[in-house]
């Protein structure tokens, strides 16, 4: 026969409570005063009911744990309770009951994830419009309500816009962006922030002293801190914990449980790598894998070691750490950050991070680990670059003119001439004493004779010849309808075609020609006088006369007694190939071949 004790202490034959409720719910917010961590949410909630503007539609937005869904339900209880609408419900009357227990006919909760459909939203449409059997309003939760398809949005924004009267919907979501506009322009927006470690080892301490267990403080800090910002999470670990028999509860036995090191060993091995000693840091890594610890966790605490040493480089005070507890351990991180510097703690996160990126997808995390500890060790220069660098932008360097004219050679002068070149040449020490740790450098054989023009048999003599090979040729007007011919041949597209369509080219004076049009062609003169096209045509003469030419668009005055049009040119070619289409051998061809005419080539004379 069963046990009459534990049928009485609701324990089944296996010792297991028929009826347990984990702490996350048990010890649950019932009214805004319980929200920790939220009192900005609170207080505005509570200042709507006071004032009784209470909206018809909220968005609770903030990562998991932080409290949405418990606030929502404080606010259904405000607001349908039998005392109220007040900002404290009783959780005494039928309707509280109902709502702590997610049962109440009037409060309906709804996963968003599981009815995300159109269906489901048709019906609560046509639900919305009956009226509360009971209570004041009829109050929507919908939980993760990002998970809603794009059509049951749409057919949610009437509803949600002009709501009956006795409709409330609340929204609570982790992913506000995946949230439409025109559903959030609907809704009255509360942002949820992270927790903090301190309000998360506060709360964790009072459930465990009304469970009626111990629990060292340093325990529930690394409970705290694992938690990240997340009240349930926290609460969860705290489960786990109650679960040993041992008591009191301390730091050693989270350890083991979380699978992290601990902050003795944790410190070492960040020592061991502020010291660049690769071999010692793989020695404590193996032993702590010893003792249980997880490569990924002790990653990740490692990471939040350097951030901490970050943190005191960046200028901050102790109590801007998370990672550490003791004073003795803060001073350790401090003296950690200043024998490594702000640039190698910067590098090292950079290295931890990826590493733990790239555990999550790999199946040997202790080589990762192992790569990533010896890569840490090895960047003991990077203060030193940092050094470097500054020093390099404090330098005030020369402008790059000035440098080049310092390092060109001079040009190696002949019997003959020198005097003259010795002249002109400027006077490098005089103009630049200021730079004389630039100047005085002696340049490599190999620079030098790079830099160097290669010698000559002659000397200065073949440098004459040249100069005078290249002097520009006087224009004439042969020169200058030859120098319009290159430049032509050297343009493309409009520029082209406006361009070919003058009627002469006459010699202004040395180095300036002008461009002449007919009547007719004004439109194609302004093309060419555009400031990129008249560029575009500059540089073209310029590169065939080898010197710049100036140059004058004009249009060509009509001659007297000549009233002829002046055909133009595509004109004439049109008609060119038309006279030619006529021919009996043009015309042979294209019967035979299907050809015609496109282009007509004449010899010239």
């Amino acid at each position: 026969m069963p046990d009459k004790s534990a049928e009485s202490s609701g324990l089944s034959d296996g010792n297991l409570p028929d009826d347990y409720v984990v702490v996350a719910r048990r010890y649950r917010p019932q009214t805004f005063v319980d929200l920790i961590g939220q009192q900005h949410v609170a207080e505005s909630l509570e200042a709507a009911i006071q004032t009784g503007r209470v909206g018809h539609a909220y968005l609770f937005t903030g990562a998991r744990g932080v409290g949405k869904t418990s606030a929502a339900r404080i606010l259904a209880k405000a607001l349908d309770c039998t005392e109220g609408p007040t900002v404290t419900p009783c959780n005494h009357c039928e309707i509280c009951q109902g709502v702590n227990g997610g049962e109440d006919v009037d409060v309906l909760e709804i996963d968003g994830a599981s009815n995300r459909g159109i269906e489901e939203i048709r019906q609560l449409r046509s639900n919305a419009n009956i009226r509360p059997s009971r209570a004041r309003f009829k109050i929507y939760i919908i939980d993760e309500v990002h998970m809603l398809t794009r059509e049951a949005f749409n057919a949610l924004l009437k509803t949600l816009e002009e709501p009956p009267e006795h409709v409330k919907f609340i929204f609570c979501t982790t992913e506000p962006t995946k949230i439409p506009i025109t559903v959030l322009s609907r809704c009255q927006r509360f942002d949820f922030a992270g927790i903090e470690t301190d309000s998360i080892r506060e709360r964790l301490e009072q459930i465990a002293a009304t469970e009626g267990v111990e629990v060292t403080r340093d325990a529930l800090e690394l409970l705290a801190r694992r938690a990240a910002g997340s009240m349930r999470d926290g609460q969860s670990l705290l489960e786990q914990l109650l679960a040993l028999t041992e008591t009191p509860i301390n730091a050693d036995a989270v350890h083991r449980m979380l699978g992290t090191a601990e902050s003795a060993r944790l410190l070492e091995l960040a020592s061991h790598v502020a010291s660049a000693d690769p071999a010692a840091a793989l020695t404590a890594l193996d032993a702590a894998i010893g003792e249980g610890v997880d490569e990924g966790q002790l990653i990740d605490q490692l990471s939040g070691i350097f951030r901490d040493a970050m943190v005191a480089l960046a200028g901050c005070k102790v109590e801007a750490f998370q990672h550490t507890s003791t004073s003795e351990e803060n001073e350790t991180v401090v003296r950690i950050g200043e024998l490594m510097g702000l640039e190698t703690v910067l590098a090292v996160l950079a290295v931890l991070q990826r590493t733990q990126a790239d555990m999550r997808y790999s199946t040997v995390q202790r080589t990762l680990a192992e790569l990533a500890l010896v890569r840490c060790c090895r960047l003991e220069g990077m203060q030193q670059i940092g050094t470097l660098l500054a020093r390099l932008d404090s330098f005030n360097e020369p402008s790059t003119k000035e440098i080049k004219k310092k390092l060109s050679p001079a040009r190696p002068d002949s019997a003959s001439g020198t005097k003259s070149r010795q002249t002109s040449r400027p006077n490098h020490k005089s103009a630049t004493a200021s730079n004389d740790d630039v100047v005085s450098r002696p340049i490599p054989d190999r620079q030098r004779s790079a830099l160097q023009p290669p010698p000559t048999e002659k000397g200065d003599r073949v440098e004459e010849k040249t100069s005078v090979q290249n002097a520009p040729a006087q224009l004439n007007q042969q020169r200058a309808n030859e120098l319009w011919e290159q430049a032509r041949r050297q343009l493309s597209g409009i520029v082209l075609a406006n361009a070919q369509e003058f009627q002469s080219v006459e010699v202004i004076a040395d180095g300036q020609l002008r461009i002449r049009f007919a009547e007719q062609y004004k439109i194609c003169k302004s093309v060419c006088e555009r400031p990129e096209n008249a560029r575009q045509i500059s540089e073209a003469i310029a590169a065939a006369a080898g010197q710049p030419i100036r140059l004058e668009f004009d249009l060509a005055p009509e001659p007297e007694g000549s009233r002829e049009p002046i055909v133009p040119r595509a004109t004439q070619r049109k008609e060119s190939r038309l006279a030619v289409a006529e021919s009996p051998l043009v015309r042979r061809a294209q019967e035979l071949f299907g050809a015609r005419p496109t282009t007509i080539e004449q010899k010239n004379n």
